[in-house]
């Protein structure tokens, strides 16, 4: 069962204007950006993941210990999901279907409700990582006791989602201005501090300093890649746009692309940014910043309250859209996996329950935030695999099935995250 078509009017698929519109000579001029624009959206509800809380934590302590040092790692780590989105959303493009219900059609049935049980633990995960940055944002910002603050966020992250049953476009653009706080939150205060340029050109270079720098970039690699939008990209192009040939399918896939590259690309810097911010201000000096507390109580020391007021409405505006894109992605995995819907209310008061559980019992925020970034690693092989396998596959894709080389550097890429992320397990389990 495909998700429900949305709304006709704003939200309804429509079909791709024609040849002449889409690129033809005769009308390039005109017909260009009115070409582009109507598949923009995706690919930045997908990169609200890469801007989660987790990403603060996991970028801020980086900075704080190691400078500069690690910047390549950031970019390298957005090199490779740029490539993994763009083959999530090909296969909504290319098949009409999304990733859940292709592994539902081509595995055994054991195997698709294997991946159901696992998506719905991510899930949850995903939801107690976002749920704790935005109870952390409403504490900074208002004082708020974070049990309260986890209700807060629930009731309104539902809200932000809501605003998808009145056509994707609504909440495609609310994503965006979450999105966009994020942005201008970082970049005001990265332009504050006034980082020194050639510090921060020399982290682009590749290396390391010891053992220790290379758990952290480790980490940043390991934790790019979130399992849940590699599964929501394919249903968030499936049925956005009607492609009536080949040729349009291929147009389509190619404006998708400059979607990704624009979503992906502002993600990096504003990963690039907490990074850049934490060495600036913590990295040799006497100031811990080993918890988001902590780094905003920094800020508003060295920089000043705007600084810090900055942060604090960057983490708030990540963890709501993160929240809301979460529970949306979980209706997929459900529906695509074992052809079910649930409320989205039941749906929301499921995924939530660790993270209100975590918060009221008073567990260390910090502490959880790492916990649920080790549980997102054992899912990102369930997710990463069907996807290299399957977009490989001409009886699957058609004339959009991946070329050889695509598919060799997505094995490569994908080969690389799973070694990280086992060796990031292992030694959170052992080292």
């Amino acid at each position: 069962m495909t998700p429900p078509p949305p709304p006709q009017g704003e939200g309804a698929a429509v079909a791709l204007p024609g040849p002449s519109v889409l690129g033809r000579p005769r009308t390039r001029a005109r017909g260009g950006l009115r070409g582009i624009l109507p598949s923009l959206g995706p690919a930045f509800v997908a990169c609200i993941a890469y801007v989660d809380p987790g990403n603060f934590a996991t970028n801020i302590a980086s900075g704080a210990e190691f400078g500069y040092l690690l910047l390549w790692v950031i970019l390298g780590a957005n090199l490779m999901a740029m490539l993994i989105q763009n083959l999530s959303a090909k296969i909504g493009i290319a098949t009409g279907k999304n990733l859940p219900e292709l592994c539902r059609e081509r595995f055994p049935r054991p195997v698709t409700w294997g991946l159901w049980v696992q998506a719905e633990l991510i899930a949850m995960a995903t939801d107690l990582a976002e749920f704790v940055g935005a109870a952390i944002a409403l504490n900074l910002l208002f004082g708020v006791p974070l049990f309260p603050a986890g209700l807060i966020t629930a009731v309104v992250a539902f809200a932000i989602l809501g605003l998808q049953t009145r056509g994707y476009r609504r909440f495609e653009l609310a994503v965006i201005f979450f999105l966009g706080i994020i942005l201008l939150g970082f970049l005001y205060d990265t332009l504050r501090i006034g980082a020194d340029a050639g510090a921060v050109a020399g982290g682009f270079i590749p290396h390391f300093a010891g053992g220790d720098s290379i758990l952290l970039a480790t980490g940043i690699l390991g934790a790019t890649v979130m399992p849940h939008v590699i599964y929501l990209h394919s249903a968030l192009t499936q049925n956005r746009l009607q492609a009536r040939d080949a040729e349009e399918r291929r147009r389509l896939l190619r404006f998708t692309r400059i979607d990704v590259t624009i979503a992906m690309g502002l993600a990096g810097l504003v990963n690039m940014s907490m990074l850049i911010l934490a060495a600036s201000l913590f990295h040799g000096t006497s100031l811990d910043a080993d918890s988001i507390e902590k780094a905003h109580a920094g800020f508003g020391h060295l920089v000043g309250p705007e600084a810090a007021l900055a942060f604090a409405l960057a983490l708030l505006a990540s963890g709501l859209a993160s929240s809301s894109v979460g529970t949306y992605a979980g209706q997929v995995v459900m529906q695509g996996f074992i052809r079910r819907r649930i409320p989205l209310l039941l749906r929301r008061l499921v995924t939530m329950a660790p993270a209100l559980v975590v918060l009221a019992i008073g567990l260390d925020p910090m502490r959880s935030l790492v916990f649920s970034q080790v549980v997102l690693s054992f899912g990102i092989p369930f997710a990463l695999v069907p996807l290299v396998l399957l977009t490989r596959r001409r009886d699957v894709m058609g004339e959009l099935a991946n070329h050889r080389v695509t598919t060799i550097v997505a094995a490569v890429v994908a080969g690389l995250i799973i070694a990280l992320n086992v060796f990031l397990l292992f030694h959170t389990f052992f080292g």
